[in-house]
């Protein structure tokens, strides 16, 4: 029986459970989830801990002091566990998106909820989220912020642990790594982590239609957790191969299609994730692995994606990926369903667009820096 002193020695060595793919893919490469949603509150409590074991190593975060952060999926949930079992105060900025549950949870972990109402036109919710979040730390100098879209503790917290663990599981037999990206930290961490030993590894990214961090358009969209209106400084262009759009409904049917058909009850990062990787795994040979790494948990959308009166006031009940992705051109062609294309490497095409600052610009914009 495992005994611990502390839920934080349950942040790492996640569990590897084997799929069976989606019933409209013939994966011939053995398929498998690493379950960083079963995590005490999912993926971003390794994040959360190394972040604030860094600020505190630093001197940044003093003993009793104030965090703050802005955020829609797991981070704030890792934050609040982190902050309140070492004492220190916590702010979480949030938008509409976040369910009154995980609002709820939150504030029963300690944690002080600022809810923005205000949709920036051209930044999305995340633009919203950092100018409260600007005000937010003028009024609390000396707070810490942990910046979870471009702070190196982000994909530092995957290079040091989940590429090990999977290096040990694997070896040189891992063909290929397909993750969601929001931060950027978990994939680009992770294979920066095996392509030390693994140079050949096929690193696969799983992004949003009217997501920007893959040279598209900005569009409103359902998904959250992975997909962004601004571009993470930690999102490593050059670790990455390819990359994958869903549109809301493709993502959201992949996590029916999770649960029914593997019994896992997974966000909208981890449906979305299955969908492309069961397509990959058909392109490898049967000798080798693909890894999904899986984010999220379903709970908190009990009220969206797993909610058939919702799905259908959108319009996208029943939708299902087809068999296969159509391939377009990166930096051309605009994803409007599910799409991949590999990333260009020899500089022809800017990796993310042009007209969308990286968010160490944003947050100078902002006067954060």
């Amino acid at each position: 029986m495992l005994k611990v002193s502390s839920v934080l020695e349950l942040m790492k060595n996640t569990p590897l459970v084997a799929l069976k793919g989606r019933e409209a893919s013939r994966p011939r490469a053995s398929l498998w989830a690493k379950l960083e949603l079963s995590l005490p509150g999912a993926m971003k409590d390794r994040v959360a801990l190394k972040a604030v074991e860094d600020a505190e190593a630093s001197g940044r975060l003093k003993p009793g002091g104030l965090i703050v952060e802005s955020t829609s999926g797991t981070m704030g949930e890792g934050l609040a566990r982190v902050a309140s079992l070492k004492g220190y105060e916590l702010i979480i900025i949030t938008d509409p998106r976040l369910d009154q549950s995980s609002v709820n949870k939150l504030r029963a972990l300690g944690a002080r909820v600022d809810i923005v109402d205000n949709y920036h036109p051209t930044g999305g919710w995340q633009q919203s989220r950092l100018e409260r979040l600007r005000e937010v730390l003028r009024a609390n100098p000396g707070a810490f912020w942990p910046r979870q879209y471009d702070t190196p503790s982000n994909p530092e917290a995957y290079t040091s642990a989940v590429a090990t663990e999977l290096l040990e599981a694997f070896g040189p037999r891992l063909g290929a790594l397909v993750g969601t990206v929001g931060s950027g930290g978990s994939l680009s961490g992770t294979a920066a982590g095996l392509r030390k030993l693994l140079p050949g590894l096929r690193v696969v990214a799983v992004d949003a239609v009217g997501s920007v961090q893959f040279n598209q358009p900005n569009r409103p969209r359902l998904q959250s957790g992975h997909s962004n209106s601004i571009i993470a400084g930690n999102i490593n262009y050059r670790a990455i191969d390819e990359v994958h759009w869903l549109s809301d409904g493709e993502a959201f049917g992949g996590c029916w299609e999770l649960a029914r058909r593997e019994g896992i009850f997974g966000g909208g990062s981890s449906g979305a994730a299955y969908v492309a990787a069961s397509w990959v795994a058909e392109q490898l040979e049967p000798d080798q692995h693909v890894v999904i790494i899986m984010p999220d948990r379903g709970d908190r959308y009990g009220e969206t994606i797993y909610s058939e009166s919702f799905l259908t006031q959108k319009g996208i009940a029943g939708v299902q990926a087809a068999a296969q992705p159509m391939r377009i051109r990166y930096g051309v062609d605009v994803a409007e369903r599910w799409s991949y294309a590999p990333l260009p490497h020899d500089g022809s095409v800017p990796y993310y667009a042009s007209t969308v600052k990286r968010s160490v610009d944003l947050m100078r914009e902002l006067g954060l820096e």
